[in-house]
């Protein structure tokens, strides 16, 4: 994944022994403003709204221009290039075609297996706390004793706040560090405390950057300034993995969805994720359907490989192996591996565990 302020070498060193010394040590952190300086180093680096000439991989134009126009005219290129009138009856019944020819195969224990993998165990309630989290990340270290048959589960997942104890406690280097950010759920905050916080969990030991899209903005049509915010928070994650979560049932509309994939994907997104699962309806399969299109499509007309992650909703084995059966035939086995497609679901990892025991598992 790269380098980072906190490396994954060091995962796990200072906090092993007990709880009770982790608070000691987090306490000694308190007043230390050590931190701050790369954190303002970092920042400084990024002018907010004003960039006077950043340009968003894929850029190659090397002629002298802002941003804006820069960024403008890859957005009507982008969406120029692609069938944006889509028809939500129809894809509805694509969607039952494919699962009902196709779902049964999949619904076997190695499937189960690599869903479990997967999965990005997440703890995003207003109780969180150190010491939850704490035993939160525990619970990740303990598991390969308790299954040592079944591997791990991709990433945890939590508040920016709490990405240095996941860093300090979490043993397993191969398990990334995800945190929400840019003022998640809402993304209703100002650009500059987006980016801010951003660069702050990415300094704390954060391995990847869950971010939501500005809603609003993208349903009045303000594309311009929903690119930009994303750009913004990709520049300041350096080498860390950007998930771009639209919020797809909100968008409500296939080709809303569609549009908010192409644009999520040209201003840098490396995951396009469906939802923050704090609204009445999350993922769902035409919402899949659409966005592994749409990550296809881009493959095909830029060669670059987008990754998905569904998230929200998505709490039965039954659910998580439709969702595997049409990433499956729409973008193919190039996307089967748990660094290509994600599931964000704690209560999944439980009833996966079950179905592939036989036995009620309440492990998480």
């Amino acid at each position: 994944m790269g380098s980072h302020l906190l490396g994954k070498s060091d995962r796990g060193k200072s906090y092993r022994s007990t709880e009770s010394q982790y608070r000691q040590e987090d306490n000694k952190r308190q007043g230390k403003a050590f931190e701050q300086r790369e954190i303002e180093t970092r920042l400084t680096n990024i002018s907010f709204k004003n960039m006077e000439h950043y340009h968003h991989d894929g850029c190659t134009c090397g002629c002298d221009h802002d941003h804006e126009e820069c960024s403008e005219s890859k957005i009507e290129q982008a969406f120029s290039k692609y069938n944006l009138n889509l028809d939500d009856e129809k894809i509805k019944a694509q969607v039952e075609r494919i699962l009902n020819e196709c779902k049964e195969e999949n619904n076997t224990i190695e499937v189960k297996k690599f869903l479990f993998n997967s999965v990005e165990l997440t703890t995003l309630q207003t109780t969180d706390s150190e010491d939850s989290v704490y035993r939160f990340v525990e619970k990740v270290n303990q598991f390969d004793s308790k299954y040592p048959e079944l591997g791990h589960v991709a990433t945890v997942c939590v508040y920016p706040n709490f990405a240095r104890i996941c860093h300090d406690t979490l043993e397993n280097e191969e398990v990334e560090i995800a945190c929400v950010s840019g003022s998640f759920p809402s993304s209703q905050t100002f650009q500059e405390i987006k980016v801010a916080e951003t660069a702050m969990a990415i300094h704390d030991g954060a391995t990847e950057i869950d971010i939501v899209i500005s809603i609003g903005k993208f349903l009045e049509g303000n594309y311009q300034e929903v690119f930009d915010e994303i750009s913004e928070v990709k520049a300041a994650i350096q080498d860390a993995h950007l998930k771009v979560i639209l919020e797809t049932g909100a968008l409500k509309t296939a080709e809303n969805i569609y549009k908010a994939s192409i644009l999520a994907m040209a201003a840098g997104a490396d995951f396009i994720k469906t939802s923050t699962g704090k609204v009445p309806v999350n993922a769902t399969p035409e919402a899949t359907y659409v966005m592994c299109q749409a990550i296809k499509a881009w493959k095909e007309k830029t060669g670059e490989k987008v990754c998905y992650k569904p998230a929200g909703g998505v709490s039965t084995t039954a659910e998580a192996v439709q969702h595997y059966t049409l990433v499956k035939e729409i973008l193919g086995e190039e996307w089967l591996n748990n660094e290509s497609f994600r599931f964000g679901a704690s209560r999944l990892a439980n009833n996966l565990l079950t179905s592939i025991t036989g036995n009620e598992v309440k492990y998480f």
